[in-house]
Order: C-alpha cells, then sequence, then structure tokens
C-alpha cells in the first residue's frame, strides 16, 4: 500500500498486502495509519490481534498454525528458519505438527528472545533454507531431529523417526549423520531409536516387538532378513526369524502398509512362508502394546510348536 492509503483500502486489499493475513506495525504506520488507530482495531474485541511484537493479525480468531508459522518468521527476519515440529509440518508431516510452539533457528551470532508460541534457538550451524509454501524451512533431517530432541516420550520420537524412514523420505545413516553433528543436548532417546532402526527394524510396532523377544528369554531372532527355499526361491522377508526353528513373526502394522495392494502382499508372503513349512506368528501391534505378557506367550507357545516339527529346508539368503 501507498502512504496515506490505508484508510480508502477494503478489507480484501489490505489482506492482500499482508502475508497471510500478518502485517508489521512498521509497515501501517508507513502507510500512514496512527498507532492509536492500530491499538483500537487490535483492542479486546476488536477486528484485528497483535500475533507477536511489531506484528498484527488481521482477524481476531486463532491464528492459524500456518500464520503463526508466517509471523515467527516474519518476527525472526530473513535469516531465520523454522525447524523442528513446524518445519516437519511444512515437509508434509502433519502429524507431527505441534500447536504448543513454532521453533526457529537463527544464526548464533544474533540475539532473540523467545516469546508467546516462538521458541528461538541460536546455532553455529544453520542450514541452507528449503522453501516449502513460502516458508523458509530447515531440511527435513535437520527438522526432525531438532524436534525429536526435544521430546521425552520414546515412543513418540519411535513413531516420527519410523515415519520419515517409512516414507523414504531420509536413511537412517543420513539421520544418524546429522545426529552426531549437533549438540549432544536430547540425543538420548533419538540416538538409541536410529540404533534399534539401523539394527533392522524399520516400524514402531517392530521396534516394540523387538523389545519383547528380549525379555521372552529365546534365542537369537534376525530382523528383516530375506528367507529361502532349498532351490534358493525368494520366499518372504519376515519381520522376525528364528532360524534353529525356522519361525517367523510378522507383524500386521497397518500404520505402515496401508494400501490394498500391500494387503495382497502380506497373505501372498505369509502363504509362501506357510507352504515351505514355516510356522507363522502373526500379532497386531496394539496386542505388542497393551498385551506384551500374552503376546510373549504366543510367542513362546509357537517357538516350541517350530521345535517340535521337523526343521523344513529354508535358509537365510547370504
Amino acid at each position: 500500500m501507498k502512504r496515506g492509503n490505508w484508510a480508502r483500502a477494503d478489507f480484501d486489499e489490505l489482506w492482500a498486502w499482508s502475508a497471510d493475513g500478518i502485517v508489521r506495525t512498521a509497515d501501517l504506520r508507513e502507510a500512514g495509519m496512527s498507532g492509536y488507530a492500530i491499538d483500537d482495531r487490535c483492542r479486546r474485541g476488536g477486528p484485528w490481534q497483535r500475533i507477536l511484537p511489531g506484528l498484527v493479525l488481521l482477524h481476531n480468531g486463532t491464528p492459524t498454525q500456518r500464520q503463526r508459522r508466517t509471523a515467527a518468521l516474519r518476527y525472526c527476519g530473513d535469516e531465520a528458519l523454522l525447524t523442528g515440529r513446524a518445519a516437519l509440518a511444512e515437509h508434509g508431516y502433519s502429524t507431527s505438527e505441534s500447536t504448543a510452539d513454532v521453533h526457529i533457528l537463527i544464526p548464533h551470532s544474533r540475539r532473540l528472545q523467545s516469546v508467546g508460541f516462538l521458541t528461538v534457538e541460536r546455532t553455529a550451524r544453520m542450514p541452507d533454507a528449503v522453501l516449502r509454501g513460502n516458508l523458509a524451512c530447515s531440511p527435513l533431517p535437520r527438522a526432525l531431529l531438532d524436534a525429536v530432541r526435544r521430546i521425552r516420550d520414546t515412543t513418540t520420537v519411535r513413531a516420527m523417526i519410523a515415519e520419515v524412514v517409512q516414507r523414504g523420505d531420509a536413511t537412517p545413516p543420513e539421520l544418524m549423520t546429522e545426529l552426531n553433528r549437533g549438540s549432544r543436548r536430547g540425543t538420548s532417546i533419538p540416538r538409541r531409536v536410529l540404533e534399534e532402526v539401523l539394527a533392522g527394524a524399520h516400524s514402531v510396532a517392530e521396534i516394540d516387538a523387538r523389545d519383547l523377544w528380549r525379555h521372552s528369554g529365546l534365542p537369537e531372532m534376525l530382523a528383516n532378513h530375506d528367507i529361502e527355499d532349498e532351490q534358493g526361491r525368494f520366499l518372504a522377508r519376515p519381520d522376525g526369524w528364528f532360524d534353529d526353528v525356522a519361525l517367523a513373526w510378522e507383524i500386521d502394522s497397518h500404520n505402515w502398509h496401508l494400501s490394498p495392494e500391500d494387503h495382497e502382499h502380506t497373505l501372498a508372503r505369509r502363504a509362501r512362508l506357510q507352504a515351505a513349512g514355516v510356522i507363522v506368528l502373526s500379532s497386531l501391534p496394539r496386542d505388542l502394546r497393551l498385551n506384551p505378557a500374552r503376546t510373549v506367550a504366543h510367542l513362546r507357545a509357537h517357538y516350541e510348536l517350530a521345535r517340535s516339527r521337523p526343521r523344513p529346508n529354508v535358509r537365510v539368503r547370504k
């Protein structure tokens, strides 16, 4: 808007002039609006509101998450980047979105305080910006690890890391490299989860299954290894494999296999294993979490069943 035009502009013009409804009070003053007029519109019950110091939101309802992120970046300046859950949402991980705060990275040389919903983190390791929806974000691996190192719940950390890995947007080695480059603060849980994933468990449910196996007293369980028959034909890659008795443990993790094609592949894989004489135990993710003792009992029972029959001629593919 040109100076002095604010009074003649209709609401649509003013909104178009803004960034997603966010306007700097300095820009409004430059356009000729008095401080009193701004304050009057931002009063309780007024049509506008102050979203962060020096920034006005051109409506009085609850700000959207995008408006909060836009305001945070405008408040922090051109060098700032969204990171953590805020950046994950912009990268397409809406399930990771948080209404608690908007996490921003700024160069270590700058001094800026966190305020309201805005959490400011100074870093000597500023990444290159990645634009998502016209908002400057940290790259996905950095955003993910900045998010999970501030979370104390192991299950949540597992779910967030597993989703990124399952979607193929980052590999466990890439994430571990990024983790090792950054601050060590808050890294114990994500480091442990990444070590589990690197060991071969690719979903939250499979990691839970590995934890239960550790408490079962059973011999070694291999995770996600290819199994072949005596002619060398591929049979399946079960979530868990007890090679001494040819027992396969499958986790029906629908969170990671939602399509009908995936379901058909699961049934076909199971049929091949059973046709080759392999004993197959299927468990639901909720049973691993809600009924761990019963799940371990089923695992032990299937192990004994597999041990009681002659072992079929199948093997782990080299």
